[in-house]
């Protein structure tokens, strides 16, 4: 997302190949590892009766799903199709577009993990322990066991998948709502895209699925400028059309589960609130970006710091573009999960906002999942919002010492996270 706090792992670098290093490297850096999963109580290795669980919710997956059409919307004849980095693991979102005279239509599709994931499983026990994914250079910790997540929980092309759609009618002026409806349903992938081959297709008019990503980048693109105008921080200014369109289409979903459940249900849910610096605080990180070499904020954007802060880095040279961000992020309070909205989430500027769009490695994601399907609000949910905060915040410690360590024994974090470790062999 925009706000760091919520952006995902980055992918694998297309074409490129891994980063090398003996057994004697890698040995130090598991020692590292293990180290840190005991500073930050992250649990690595799966309990046997959560995997035996999982590998048992596997079985006879083409029956289940048969007998689960006639109780869930049927769209596995819609186009849709699935946008990840090369090296994806699990595949949770997919997206159908349409367009007619008087509007659009999104559709994102979300794997239905809570079909398979619920309350009464140890794999939600075991979710709420873990609270996410943590994603560290060349080494995940995952929130479900990936013999779950990487196959019936996986939306890949081809297969028959349960969902959980968010179909929303939207203006084409205004993007707004006209209508949002959020059901159980049935999809069938067309194709699994990486960012680099959706990039290849909007530029190709003759390959398969060229309109549908034209099409919804159009949407995307609008929706992206529309945030920005309305005051919304984008601290990278340089993303890609791919990135765009899934940040967009996700914050849209999102943005829309957490309006039906506020305004419509008026239920209590996992909300990500955002605090806002003090006008102070502000004052200073925009001072220290105006006297940056090269930097200049418009005098038409102070009264808000983040259109400031966003014109910034638009015209700012790309060697100060590390230090605007790291002068916001200085003085931007964390974001945590609340059980109501109050406050909203500031770096995106919405009033309510909450995820939905990553259950398989997020809590939060997986319990709004079940609020929206059963309309039941567990009766922990405060707490359940402190744990998913406390262990957000732990896996991003874990994170930001791992990579200091990689670059203490002479590597690079950013090589080693697009690009992945290969060990090499040991001679006899």
């Amino acid at each position: 997302m925009s706000n760091p706090q919520d952006q995902a792992a980055a992918g694998t670098a297309e074409g490129q190949g891994p980063v090398t290093i003996d057994a004697e490297l890698a040995r130090h850096l598991e020692n590292k590892r293990e180290e840190l999963f005991e500073k930050f109580e992250i649990r690595d290795a799966f309990p046997p009766e959560v995997i035996e669980e999982a590998t048992e919710r596997t079985d006879n997956v083409g029956a289940e799903i048969e007998g689960e059409i006639d109780d869930r919307v049927d769209l596995r004849e819609k186009t849709t199709w699935t946008t990840d980095p090369i090296d994806a693991q699990d595949f949770d979102d997919a997206i159908s577009i349409e367009r007619t005279d008087e509007e659009f239509v999104l559709w994102v599709h979300i794997a239905d993990v809570t079909h398979y994931v619920h309350p009464e499983s140890s794999m939600w026990k075991e979710a709420i322990e873990r609270g996410n994914t943590v994603y560290l250079p060349a080494y995940t910790i995952h929130m479900l066991p990936p013999v779950l997540a990487e196959t019936v929980c996986s939306l890949v092309p081809q297969e028959d998948r349960l969902a959980h759609t968010v179909e929303m009618h939207l203006d084409p002026e205004t993007l707004s709502y006209e209508e949002i409806d959020i059901y159980k349903s049935v999809i069938n992938s067309d194709e699994r895209l990486t960012y680099n081959e959706c990039e290849q297709r909007l530029d190709d008019p003759d390959a398969p699925l060229h309109e549908e990503c034209a099409l919804v980048f159009e949407l995307a693109d609008q929706m992206h400028e529309q945030r920005k105008a309305d005051g919304s921080l984008v601290l990278n200014p340089s993303r890609d059309r791919a990135h765009t369109i899934i940040e967009e289409c996700m914050l849209k979903a999102n943005k829309a589960v957490t309006h039906e459940l506020m305004w419509d249900r008026g239920v209590e849910a996992m909300y990500r609130v955002h605090p806002q610096p003090s006008p102070d605080e502000w004052d200073k990180a925009l001072r220290e970006i105006q006297e940056l070499n090269g930097v200049s904020i418009p005098g038409s954007s102070w009264d808000d710091p983040r259109k400031a802060v966003n014109a910034a880095l638009e015209a700012a040279p790309d060697r100060q573009l590390n230090k605007i961000q790291r002068a916001v992020m200085r003085v931007m309070p964390r974001a945590k999960y609340m059980n109501d909205p109050f406050g909203g989430h500031h770096a995106l500027n919405f009033e309510i906002y909450g995820h939905f769009t990553s259950p398989i490695r997020r809590l939060s994601d997986l319990i709004n999942h079940w609020i929206v399907y059963t309309n039941d609000v567990p009766v922990d949910l405060l707490q359940l919002c402190d744990r998913a905060s406390e262990k957000q915040q732990a896996a991003e410690r874990c994170e930001r010492e791992y990579k200091q360590f990689l670059e203490e024994v002479g590597l690079d974090p950013y090589a080693v996270n697009n690009r992945g470790l290969e060990i090499l062999e040991e001679e006899e």
